[in-house]
């Protein structure tokens, strides 16, 4: 199992990136730059290309209606790129996911955390609606930015996901923002000194 990406190299630690619906392998690249992946001694960049096809907009995984994850495709799918992401040899990854690229990644995280030694939200829903299940996420650093007028994902959704991260043993940390489904730039500083700490 393959994926079109991009792949820049580096010495340190890891990147992956995850674009939203409708993105693909270039769109998050820019990133880097605002989490601390530019410049000498930087870390390799992985930014892969959702392989499934909506109405021919790019997504990690279905979804069966606006707002309504395709659970069991979401696990087939992670499972994939799991395997993908392990294949490079670089890890253990910081991901970095917007909208379905965030959903991916708490994905990975709760089914994969092998893969990730931590992960910064970006418009993100709840994965697993039954939750998590019995999985440790000790040591895993999260970063959730989420809008507080987001259509998509309301604030008590958000609240679901950050206590299930937290009860899996994460350290999360909440970035909120006042605007919509996006990805606010004035919070990045803050997440980028999230991730250095």
């Amino acid at each position: 199992m393959t994926f079109e990406h991009v792949l820049l190299p580096g010495a340190g630690t890891p990147l992956l990136l995850l674009h939203g619906t409708g993105g693909d392998e270039h769109d998050l690249l820019p990133l880097r730059d605002h989490l601390g992946w530019a410049g000498d001694g930087a870390g390799p960049v992985l930014s892969p290309r959702g392989q499934v096809s909506e109405n021919g907009a790019n997504r990690f995984f279905r979804r069966l209606a606006e707002g309504v994850l395709d659970e069991d495709d979401l696990r087939a799918r992670v499972d994939e790129l799991a395997d993908f992401v392990l294949g490079v040899d670089a890890g253990p990854w910081v991901a970095a996911g917007f909208s379905n690229g965030a959903n991916t990644a708490s994905a990975l995280l709760f089914r994969r955390p092998e893969v990730l030694s931590a992960a910064v939200l970006l418009a993100a829903m709840v994965p697993f609606r039954d939750g998590p299940g019995d999985v440790d996420l000790s040591g895993k650093r999260v970063a959730v930015s989420n809008g507080r007028r987001d259509p998509l994902v309301s604030t008590a959704e958000t609240a679901t996901l950050l206590a299930q991260l937290r009860g899996c043993g994460a350290e999360v940390e909440e970035f909120p923002h006042d605007g919509g489904h996006g990805i606010d730039a004035s919070v990045l500083p803050e997440v980028k000194a999230f991730l250095e700490r």
